[in-house]
């Protein structure tokens, strides 16, 4: 048995969770966010959140995300591609 926890196949990776909340938000145009403020829906911590959508603005071919603004914490704006 291994030390580390091999995540199920049944369950989406947190990549995968934040990309369909986000698909399911933008599916009627475009959304403005702060991670602190969708972290309790998405169920990742708003720290998660802001690494994951980096990486989503190199690879999500369905969806155009762009960093928006910089306040107290980063709005990120979504739409579908």
């Amino acid at each position: 048995m291994s030390a580390t926890a091999q995540p199920s196949n049944d369950e989406p990776s947190k990549e995968q969770r934040l990309k369909s909340f986000l698909e399911k938000k933008a599916a009627d145009g475009e959304v403005y966010f702060k991670s602190k403020f969708i972290a309790d829906e998405v169920g990742l911590s708003p720290k998660e959140i802001g690494a994951l959508m980096v990486k989503l603005k190199d690879s999500a071919q369905d969806l155009h995300v762009e960093k928006w603004s910089y306040t107290s914490a980063t709005t990120w704006r979504v739409e579908a591609a």
